[in-house]
């Protein structure tokens, strides 16, 4: 039976979890350098369009109609059979419709998360097709997986309460290999670049904080008492987590940054994400807590050994922040907070962690394998990376023959 208060719930999370593309665009074009910020708003502007249509038309039906254990099919495709009525396999109390928008969002944003590892280099043709095809095979497959009817990571009792496998592991091991093929910046080594405007990498992070709520509690997609746990864990482990890296950056180096904040409150919503409707409050405090110092060794120590480049740390922060989220889930999971899941390990119950780490593996090597395959495809079709002469120019204006800005200092 149809309820208000639910729909009205998933509409304005809806629109709290399509405010993050834009939140990352700003979080994302602060930490470029001033010829390329554009560029970067322009892929995030661009996945929002592009990747709307492409969920009506056919990724919707590949992710959630009910089928086999890999993918859903071309039963709802075009959205029919989608109507206002509910469905009760996944929202007894809103319509098919505001479900399936909800769900759009979500995959709107994890194609865009990827744009971090690969920014400054990309090709922006190279770029859409690689984006269309990755949201197809990659994203659409993993999330039938975890939420679909018939998912085999579903059946098997993996627990992902707003997407810290589908979304944060999936498009982290995506970046990670996406920065490997394509390739450092040219003259990374003599000139490091430095973000152009930490203003804009503030405001990101309080857009992605506030759009969130969205993402995390209206993933119980009711106005209900899981939803205000999931909003107050959320809240929690973001503080929890962004006061975590700012301690490690001042015991390390004297000072903290508000750079180091902000990666830390991230690196916390990331976290959260897969438990947030699983696990307490406390719990939550000990997530964001660990999180930040997985997540600053993976970037300030792993990173410049290996001395791969991903430019905006999207492997570092969100696949290293969703594993521990994922593998968390597994630890601190009650039934007191939620008598529908599991109890994790720390409750009792280690088969939950032994299925959070099953289905943290293989989505880990799906999503590796394939990536290679879609970039390999796309760059003997088109190419990937755009020409040194371009790359030293800026995207602003190679790509897109715009310039962010026209008075320069």
């Amino acid at each position: 039976m149809l309820n208000s208060g639910d729909t009205a719930w998933v509409l304005i999370s809806s629109a709290l979890v399509m405010l993050m593309t834009p939140g990352l665009a700003f979080f994302y074009g602060g930490m470029v350098r001033r010829k390329n910020v554009l560029g970067v708003l322009m892929q995030c502007f661009i996945i929002l369009c592009v990747l709307s249509i492409q969920w009506v038309l056919f990724g919707y039906s590949l992710a959630f109609h009910p089928g086999s254990g890999f993918w859903g099919g071309f039963g709802w495709f075009g959205l029919n059979g989608v109507g206002l009525e509910p469905y009760a396999d996944y929202a007894v109390t809103i319509p098919h419709q505001a479900f399936m928008i909800f769900q759009a969002m979500f995959a709107v944003i994890t194609p865009a998360l990827i744009i971090g590892a690969f920014a400054e280099r990309m090709k922006f043709s190279a770029f859409l097709l690689f984006t269309i095809l990755w949201a197809t095979f990659v994203y659409d497959p993993v999330c039938h997986w975890v939420w679909g009817i018939g998912g085999w990571l579903r059946n098997l009792g993996a627990l992902d309460f707003a997407g810290g496998t589908v979304v944060h592991i999936n498009a982290g091991i995506a970046a990670l290999i996406t920065a490997l093929v394509i390739g450092r910046r040219k003259n990374l080594d003599h000139n490091a670049p430095a973000p152009h405007n930490l203003p804009f990498v503030v405001l990101g992070t309080a857009l992605l904080w506030f759009g969130w709520f969205g993402f995390n509690a209206g993933s119980a997609l009711a106005a209900n008492g899981l939803a205000v746990n999931a909003f107050v864990v959320t809240n929690t482990c973001a503080a929890a987590a962004g006061l975590s890296w700012a301690c490690i950056e001042w015991i390390r180096n004297g000072k903290p940054t508000i750079f180091g904040a902000v990666s830390g409150g991230v690196a916390g919503l990331v976290a959260i994400t897969p438990g947030a409707g699983y696990v307490s409050v406390t719990s939550a405090i000990l997530i964001g807590l660990l999180v930040s110092v997985f997540c600053y060794i993976a970037v300030s120590v792993i990173k410049p050994k290996l001395g791969y480049d991903d430019s905006l740390d999207a492997f570092g922060v969100h696949c290293v922040g969703g594993i521990w989220g994922a593998l968390a889930t597994g630890l601190f999971a009650s039934k007191l907070v939620n008598p529908a899941g599991n109890n994790g390990l720390f409750f009792g119950n280690p088969k939950q962690f032994l299925v959070q780490l099953t289905a943290t593996g293989v989505t880990i090597a799906y999503a590796f394998i394939v990536t290679i395959v879609i970039y390999k495809f796309v760059d003997l079709f088109i190419g990937v990376r755009v020409g040194e002469r371009e790359e030293l120019m800026g995207l602003d204006l190679t790509q897109h023959r715009e310039s962010a800005y026209t008075i320069l200092e």
